[in-house]
């Protein structure tokens, strides 16, 4: 029996609406699974739906890891283990499950914008990956994370400097610089580059056009705030990501 594909689309706005992002992911695989081309409001939603449960269990992951940190008591240390073990099975899983949707979306999407925005979400969750992985399956995460990135900036070079994609792209990339490489340098370019940029062409732009993109460009600003900071008290130290802003 075919899918109704606007039955979807429905399911995942309601399920948003609840905020039951598991229920929402469900909706939106089987959408970019069955539709070759999402529209930008599908594409919205899947972003929506996974960076909300990703989010979550990530934040877990801190709090737990954090947790650990403190613990002398073996037994407790046990328990957290446990916990840390179950949540990172959970990220990998969904990881991999939207790693996968990008991959045959971004071979079934000519559009610019599109190719850009999946490029960028690729890039995203493999960073996400590297975050908790060890070793060689770190080492893996952090190149792939860097290929989808590059690739996606060499594609955004097609679109304006004020886009939306483009400058949420230079954002997310900056942040893989700074959290994950540790490249401060790198990623105050990056972000920095963008902005600067992205600020001489903003008379150019319609009103909402320019909301969107101030919008952005502001992340980027106290990000580079941030950084700055940081790199005027201190050495880049390894940073737990919750003050380094980013966009989904």
């Amino acid at each position: 029996m075919p899918v109704d594909l606007d039955v979807l689309v429905a399911q995942a706005k309601m399920a948003e609406m609840a905020e039951r992002y598991e229920d929402m992911t469900a909706a939106v695989k089987q959408l970019a699974e069955e539709k070759p081309e999402l529209t930008v409001e599908e594409r919205n939603l899947l972003s929506v739906a996974y960076k909300n449960v990703v989010g979550a269990a990530r934040a877990s992951w801190r709090v737990l890891t954090s947790v650990k940190a403190k613990q002398s008591d073996a037994s407790k240390l046990a328990i957290i283990d446990s916990f840390i073990a179950k949540v990172e099975k959970e990220l990998s899983d969904k990881c991999a499950e939207l790693l996968a949707l990008v991959d045959h979306l971004v071979k079934t999407n000519p559009d610019t914008q599109a190719t850009v925005f999946y490029l960028k979400m690729a890039g995203d969750y493999h960073r996400y990956l590297a975050e908790f992985k060890q070793g060689s399956e770190r080492d893996g995460a952090i190149s792939n994370a860097r290929d989808q990135y590059e690739r996606a900036q060499k594609a955004a070079e097609d679109l304006k400097q004020t886009d939306p994609i483009r400058l949420g792209l230079a954002l997310n990339y900056s942040v893989f610089y700074y959290e994950i490489i540790q490249e401060s340098k790198t990623a105050t370019d990056i972000a920095k580059s963008a902005f600067d940029s992205a600020i001489s062409e903003l008379d150019t732009l319609q009103e909402d056009e320019y909301k969107d993109a101030t919008l952005i460009m502001q992340l980027i600003r106290d990000n580079l705030s941030l950084w700055n900071a940081d790199a005027a008290d201190q050495p880049v130290t390894e940073n737990d990501g919750t003050e380094v802003e980013e966009m989904s």
